[in-house]
């Protein structure tokens, strides 16, 4: 069973916290078999926001993570705790996976973890984190930034985002995508996004594009346009283009492919299917194709993530 740890301390806020306790705290319904041994790891009674958190055990835990999260810091003015830096510093160098979520990179760089990396955190203080920090490669417009075994988010949303991510890593697609339904969000935005969005990603009835999305999502095997996805939302190409950057961040054509990649690994994952009826099922058209997508998404080949997924996670369907 995957360990985690929260490391908490006083001045951190709850709603990142929150998050990662969703996440990693209790399983889906629909997913068998054990979920993540979360602990929340603390000096004594913690106060997060206007509430006061008793953790579970101390920070000396997480040096004993396989994966350690460091919620958002309330104040980046304020130097985070020395005994905190130690613990998550002494985490990774026991080999612990450790992410921060928003504010939190500040530990991570303070602890010398994001020195010659590429690293996010909420826009709002990107500069500041880029001053203080001139050894961090500092990447404002993105979400979220999976450097290994160190992982830093953007603010908010986008700290669940990494929680998902981390899930799709460890569980794969279908399990993260569980997750996302469970807490009633979208399952997957790319960690590359852009961090200011206009609109976050429509699931109101009344949001001109909501409808559009699991319509798309249901015809993912069919060779489907900017026209297409145009004449089902009843507006111009111009004005299917620019609604969509305003909800998503990212083209509709970009959209789409975006979506075929995720179907591909969940496909990948879950049957024996070829290639080749992956890449028809997915709208790829060709095996060919869908290597060359798949490639440059996701860095490897699919053979190569189908086999590196079952033997992370044991024999999948009629293997």
């Amino acid at each position: 069973m995957e360990t985690v740890a929260l490391a908490v301390t006083d001045g951190m806020m709850p709603f990142e916290l929150s998050v990662a306790y969703e996440v990693f705290g209790s399983a889906p319904p629909s997913v068998p078999g054990p979920w993540y041994d979360l602990t929340v790891c603390g000096t004594g009674a913690v106060r997060v926001g206007r509430f006061t958190l008793e953790p579970d055990e101390g920070l000396d835990r997480i040096r004993r993570a396989d994966t350690v999260i460091v919620p958002a810091w309330a104040d980046v003015d304020i130097a985070p705790p020395a005994d905190l830096i130690a613990a998550v510093r002494a985490a990774h160098e026991a080999g612990a996976r450790v992410a921060s979520l928003c504010t939190g990179a500040f530990v991570l760089a303070a602890a010398g973890l994001l020195d010659q990396k590429r690293a996010t955190t909420h826009w709002a203080h990107t500069d500041v984190l880029a001053e203080r920090y001139p050894e961090v490669e500092v990447d404002a417009d993105v979400l979220y930034v999976d450097s290994g075994s160190v992982l830093t988010s953007a603010g908010k949303a986008a700290a669940l985002d990494l929680c998902l991510h981390l899930v799709r890593v460890d569980r794969g697609s279908s399990t993260a995508n569980a997750v996302a339904r469970r807490l009633v969000v979208p399952p997957h935005r790319d960690g590359g996004q852009a961090q200011f969005v206009a609109t976050p990603v429509p699931t109101q009835s009344h949001h001109p594009l909501a409808a559009l999305f699991a319509w798309a999502v249901e015809r993912l095997d069919q060779p489907l346009t900017v026209e297409d996805l145009a004449g089902r939302a009843g507006m111009s190409s111009r004005h299917l283009t620019r609604h969509f950057r305003a909800a998503t961040g990212t083209t509709p054509l970009q959209w789409l492919l975006t979506q075929r990649i995720h179907r591909a690994q969940e496909l990948l994952e879950t049957t024996d299917d070829s290639v080749d009826a992956v890449a028809e099922a997915t709208g790829m058209g060709t095996a060919t194709t869908l290597r060359r997508h798949f490639n440059r998404t996701v860095g490897v080949p699919p053979d190569t993530y189908r086999r590196t997924f079952r033997a992370r996670s044991g024999p999948g369907p009629g293997v």
